[in-house]
């Protein structure tokens, strides 16, 4: 990453960009999105399908806000969106900052406000469970993978734990008979509160998988603002927190390599609040790095238009 209020050489340009595709290009080698007879891969598809960011637009390196490209090696930059000329060569503009700046602050108070919380590790992944709970066979996402515990299975284990859920966007897809089962926001264990778009920010906490999985929404949201670097962090993360999410889920991926995390027994129970603790603490980096961000973008747009001018044209 470079600082802002940086005018980079061509060289540097150049290599950061080659370092760039050379990250992006062996993370998208190790997760392929499709299986070799062509269809969606159960696991790493879900990184390019539910998340909006295709991988040429991956492959493009953003210094951030701020960071001035010369000429000489600009001319990608400057036939992408949210792109300036300024004196010393092609800048992302501060109307771009301030067209997004509504984004900039929501992220800001999300990551800020979840990162206050203590995280909590007792979901035990459940919620790939909720989401096949009761479910017909034509209702189940992954419908080429079979189900470990089958389907009579798979609902007793549910019934006989607790769902914890506390992200809407894996809420929401929970079936209908899953969701009166979640108890997330309710002290009283005999009544349920369901998770809304809404209530988002009071909800997200640190310890959640799918939190930590979006942090690479978020970043990709706010390029070309922010530094790839930080981007592709993210979704070496998300790749890390996917993989346990299905290992802990209900599906049987032994054909895929993936060993069961049996969250149904205690030894399982376990090994996942092991690995979600771990991932937890890698995701407080990213979440850290990515709001760290998000303040010093909003700095720049309170000073606008005279103290962004003068970063970007060292006036």
């Amino acid at each position: 990453m470079f600082s802002s209020a940086t005018i980079v050489s061509a060289q540097e340009c150049r290599d950061a960009m080659a370092a760039h595709r050379e990250r992006v290009d062996g993370l998208l080698a190790r997760h392929p999105r499709r299986l070799a007879d062509g269809s969606d891969h159960p696991v790493w598809s879900f990184l390019s399908t539910y998340y909006s960011y295709r991988p040429a637009q991956l492959r493009r390196w953003h210094p951030g806000f701020g960071v001035v490209i010369p000429t000489s090696a600009a001319d990608r930059h400057r036939a992408q969106s949210g792109y300036v000329d300024v004196e010393a060569g092609t800048t992302v503009s501060t109307e771009h900052l301030l067209h997004r700046l509504d984004t900039v602050r929501f992220v800001e108070r999300l990551l800020t406000t979840t990162a206050r919380r203590p995280a909590r590790l007792n979901c035990f992944g459940m919620h790939e469970w909720a989401m096949v709970y009761r479910a017909d066979a034509e209702q189940i996402r992954h419908g080429g993978v079979g189900l470990r515990l089958g389907g009579a299975g798979t609902d007793a284990v549910v019934e006989s734990m607790e769902l914890r859920c506390t992200h809407f966007d894996a809420f929401r897809f929970f079936t209908p008979a899953a969701k009166p089962l979640n108890f997330s926001r309710s002290a009283d264990l005999n009544k349920s509160l369901p998770l809304s778009r809404a209530d988002q920010v009071d909800d997200e906490q640190p310890g959640c998988v799918h939190a930590g999985m979006d942090l690479y929404k978020w970043a990709y949201k706010l390029a070309p603002l922010i530094d790839s670097d930080v981007l592709i962090d993210a979704l070496e993360l998300a790749f890390a927190l996917r993989e346990l999410d299905m290992r802990a889920s209900p599906y049987d991926l032994h054909h895929l390599g993936f060993a069961p995390i049996a969250v149904e027994t205690p030894t399982g129970r376990a090994e996942y609040v092991r690995r979600q603790s771990e991932l937890s603490q890698r995701a407080a980096a990213v979440r850290t790095a990515l709001a760290d961000r998000c303040a010093r973008l909003i700095a720049a747009a309170e000073q606008a238009p005279g103290g962004v001018r003068a970063i970007v044209t060292g006036e």
